[in-house]
Formats: structure tokens, C-alpha cells, sequence
């Protein structure tokens, strides 16, 4: 039988600066005390919207954790690297052709 409720543990906490959410309700509660503009971003929308789901529905913990990680991390761009893999522009050469 699947564990429901607000008190469900995450397998693995959130550390957000010196908050650590270990439970779906702490999650919440985190997200419930940011500023108004902040907690009206989509991401947090989401965010809450998944916990509610994970904690009244009975799905995995780990659904609420990434939608935390993802609206924590909207920000966040990662770097391309626009050089890549070099192309090889020369004839491919057969085993026959040595």
C-alpha cells in the first residue's frame, strides 16, 4: 500500500539556503511564504500543483521534488559549448584502401 499524506519524506531533502524540506509539507510551506509575485511564477504554480498531487493522490515523491528543483532552477542556464565535437571532413578510409 502507497504511504498518503503531507508528511511524506522526500528520499532525498531540498536544501534552498538554510531551509531544508524534508517533508511534502515543508515543501508547501516554503512555497506558501514566498513573496506573492514570486509564488504567482508558473513554476512554483506547478511546483504545488505536483506536491498536492503526490501528497493526495499517493504518486512517487520524487514527481514533487522535481518540480521544486525545476522552478528552484528556472533560472539556470546551462553553458553550450559551441565548438562541439570537431567534424571529420576527410574520406573515410577502408581497411582494403591501406
Amino acid at each position: 500500500m502507497t504511504e498518503r499524506g503531507w508528511g511524506r519524506r522526500f528520499k532525498d531533502p531540498v536544501t534552498i539556503d538554510n531551509h531544508v524540506l524534508v517533508t511534502l509539507l515543508d515543501a508547501g510551506e516554503y512555497i506558501a511564504t514566498l513573496p506573492k509575485k514570486e509564488h504567482a511564477v508558473l513554476e512554483w504554480q506547478a511546483a504545488m500543483e505536483a506536491l498536492i498531487v503526490v501528497a493526495e493522490g499517493g504518486g512517487p515523491t520524487m514527481f514533487a521534488r522535481i518540480g521544486v528543483m525545476r522552478a528552484l532552477n528556472r533560472h539556470y542556464v546551462p553553458e553550450l559549448s559551441p565548438k562541439g565535437k570537431e567534424p571529420h571532413w576527410g574520406r573515410r578510409k577502408l581497411k582494403r584502401d591501406q
